[in-house]
């Protein structure tokens, strides 16, 4: 198991979140492995009661689930999952980018047209790693620029979920570049402040995420077991 470091104790609740999170988004705890308790407490140099904490919020995001008695593991990733959890943040990414075109200042998008010239950049050489996490810090900012806390929570409970499912399959180089071309037109909507028609191309963006991943789970499923 690949751990990072010992953990500040700023912010330990969210920061134990975060990282939680990012091992099980990104495979390092794979579904279905039992998450030990006692080795993450030492790799992290916490106690048990932050770290079951983190597990709660991890349950509710359905990243986790947790038995009576017999402590947590990491979940599956099914096609009913992805389908319960995706017209429902696509629904909220719509609203965020609607908002986003009203509220968000000069330098926000700035930044978010500098994050979309880097997530190019790792398109065009092929660093998949590097595409997802910028195209995750793009629609993190979208929300942000938002300024609704409420929408931020509620994507925040489903947001694992997607990302999780995006980094299980390995998607085509044809949807790929489908999806850097959507991408384009998410920033052309936002920088002329088209609310209507960025929230139009944000749930769209989140359909055809759904419909590739449908697919590709259903067929490793198929072939490797439930995962």
């Amino acid at each position: 198991m690949n751990h990072d470091t010992a953990i500040p104790r700023r912010s330990l609740h969210d920061e134990l979140v975060e990282r939680l999170q990012r091992q099980i988004v990104e495979g390092d705890l794979a579904p279905g492995e039992k998450i030990s308790e006692k080795e993450l407490c030492a790799a992290y140099d916490v106690s048990r009661t932050p770290l079951r904490e983190a597990l709660k919020v991890l349950a509710r995001q359905g990243l986790v689930v947790l038995t009576p008695h017999r402590g947590a593991h990491v979940s599956k990733i099914t096609v009913a999952q992805i389908e319960e959890a995706f017209p429902v943040i696509g629904a909220l990414e719509a609203l965020a980018g609607e908002l986003a075109c009203a509220r968000a200042t000069d330098e926000e998008i700035a930044k978010i047209s500098l994050l979309h010239m880097k997530m190019a950049t790792a398109h065009k050489i092929r660093d998949r790693q590097k595409y997802f996490r910028l195209n995750q810090q793009i629609h993190d900012a979208l929300a942000v620029a938002a300024r609704n806390p409420s929408l931020n929570r509620m994507r925040e409970m489903l947001d694992g979920r997607v990302r999780r499912a995006r980094y299980f399959a390995n998607i085509s180089t044809t949807r790929w570049d489908q999806a850097m071309k959507e991408h384009d037109q998410i920033l052309a909507a936002l920088k002329a402040r088209d609310g209507e028609r960025l929230a139009a191309i944000l749930k769209q963006h989140l359909a055809h995420k759904l419909e590739t991943l449908r697919g590709v789970i259903e067929d490793k499923n198929a072939g490797a077991g439930a995962v």
